[in-house]
């Protein structure tokens, strides 16, 4: 695989060096990703800081999607159950449904959420799971109320997703053109990111009946880009960009601006390498140990990714295709941050991941 050559080493350095100056305010700052050197003259983040910290008892919890009404919704990977909050609760979350046909197994389980762009008529959650013997996308009626929501039977409406022990994917969002987009891994199949025609290490854009969306760049695929090593976060800026935060494999964790038909590069190449038809990643992570980017939430000009292995919440200033200097919050504080997401009040929900228990920090925005 290439690596990057000793002037593309320099480069990290020098703006390793210009992130240790910026992130002076924040907790145990890190050195730098390498990223754009376009990107030096972006404004500073919003820092995020930490109002509340609910004990909700959780166990490897994956995934949060609020209701209009302000409750959280949130996936357990292993247990396969989905758990509430109802708005301002402060104790352990209560269970709606363990979620049938689930077959935990190392990274798969129980993933992501997602809520219907229509849900205050249809009242359709969407689900990402691995099953017995593929990962696939579930959707679910959810009826009764705030304080008891109940989960209807599951209607599969995509499947044959790889499974694998490791590199499963699992991130769904309906997009602002209201299609249903989801992130996949090559579940360890180093063959299927680069074949259009594999739905591992892939993005796919599909209908809310499961079918390929109408304008997907393959025609009648549900493909929307590839190359692809293990997909974990997804989200749109202010001006309908979609972002996606990417593991890489001992090196070269990525944040990747994703275009129609674009080819990033795994497993023939990682980061940003410059080699004709790959597209670069806007940020780059050399060390997996500071990031391993899960979810992914834009909020204004600023992109927050919750990193496992790195455990701290990145900031990562936007402004058009450029992405600027990461910035590091809360590193070593909480553990591994599996999950950010925009609560209905404006503020951030991250996750900690396997803390047993595991909790959730509410984080506010300030300039």
């Amino acid at each position: 695989m290439p690596r990057r050559s000793p002037l593309r080493a320099v480069r990290a350095a020098v703006v390793a060096a210009a992130l240790l100056a910026a992130a002076a305010c924040t907790s145990n700052p890190t050195p730098s990703p390498s990223a754009p050197s376009a990107g030096n003259s972006l404004a500073a983040p919003e820092t995020p800081t930490i109002t509340a910290r609910i004990d909700a008892g959780l166990t490897l919890p994956w995934s949060t999607v609020f209701l209009p009404d302000g409750t959280a919704l949130i996936s357990e990977r292993d247990s396969a159950l989905l758990k509430f909050l109802p708005p301002g609760a402060s104790g352990p979350a209560a269970t709606v449904a363990k979620v049938p046909d689930v077959v935990p197994d190392g990274e798969g389980g129980l993933l992501g959420l997602a809520l219907s762009p229509h849900f205050a008529t249809d009242r359709y959650l969407y689900a990402y799971f691995t099953a017995q013997t593929d990962n696939r996308i579930a959707r679910f009626r959810l009826d009764g109320s705030s304080r008891q929501p109940s989960l209807g039977a599951p209607d599969i409406i995509f499947t044959g997703i790889p499974k694998a022990s490791t590199h499963n994917g699992g991130r769904i969002r309906f997009g602002p053109d209201g299609y249903l987009y989801v992130g996949t891994g090559d579940s360890q199949r180093r063959d299927q990111p680069q074949d259009r025609n594999a739905l591992g290490g892939k993005i796919l854009r599909l209908t809310a009946e499961g079918k390929p969306a109408p304008g997907n760049p393959f025609g009648n695929n549900p493909v929307y880009s590839l190359g692809h090593r293990n997909v974990q976060g997804l989200d749109w800026d202010s001006a309908g960009r979609l972002w996606a935060s990417e593991f890489g494999p001992d090196v070269d964790d990525e944040l990747n601006l994703i275009v129609p038909g674009g080819n990033y590069g795994w497993p023939e190449v990682t980061g940003a390498p410059h080699r004709a038809g790959f597209l670069d990643a806007k940020v780059v992570w050399p060390s997996t140990a500071e990031s391993s980017p899960s979810g992914l939430q834009i909020v204004g000009n600023t992109a927050y990714l919750g990193a496992l292995r790195g455990q701290r919440v990145w900031a990562v200033p936007l402004s058009g295709d450029v992405a600027g200097l990461p910035v590091a919050y809360f590193t070593g504080e909480y553990g591994r941050i599996r999950d950010v997401s925009l609560a209905p009040d404006g503020r951030l929900w991250a996750l900690s991941n396997g803390q047993n228990p595991d909790f959730v920090l509410v984080l506010s925005l300030r300039g």
